[in-house]
């Protein structure tokens, strides 16, 4: 499936093998997302460059947001519209990290609001590893299609 136009973003969707299948995500850094856990956390993804290779940018977040490498074969998964309009295109790939020991790359912001003061913060604050039904309810609600999708390959 193709969907074309505005912003691309590409992630990854790491899993691992326990008792159950576990699923890799992570927290958003920064005020907004402080108080926020149901709905709020996400794939390790990214903006895609001009013209760079859409798999090779998923790998590039994942490693930003995590401090870990992303090695192994990929499985493609559908790519998701969010209401925003941006496109998010995300690979499945088994794996296994220290998500207590995960760490992200920074960004800046003004912040307070219109203080004139900018202030640092991580893409992802944590990450953590959630079966797959506490992934759907952890995950923000225009990416639950990359789990569902997920599970039903897996099936």
């Amino acid at each position: 499936m193709t969907i074309s136009g505005g912003k691309r973003s590409a992630g990854l969707l790491m899993y691992r093998r326990r008792d159950n299948i576990e699923i890799l995500l992570v927290h958003p850094g920064g005020p907004f997302w402080a108080g926020k856990d149901e709905g709020a956390w996400s794939l390790p993804k990214g903006l895609v460059n001009p013209g760079e290779d859409e798999l090779l940018a998923a790998i590039r977040e994942f490693e930003e947001e995590t401090g870990f490498p992303a090695e192994g074969e990929f499985l493609a998964l559908s790519p998701l519209r969010q209401p925003s309009g941006k496109v998010i295109l995300a690979w499945a790939f088994e794996g296994d990290c220290d998500a207590e020991h995960t760490k992200s790359n920074l960004f800046t912001m003004e912040w307070p609001p219109r203080s004139g003061k900018m202030a640092e913060f991580p893409e992802a604050d944590r990450a953590g590893w959630f079966d797959l039904e506490s992934a759907k309810a952890k995950i923000i609600k225009g990416q639950r299609g990359f789990i569902e999708e997920f599970e039903r390959l897996m099936k």
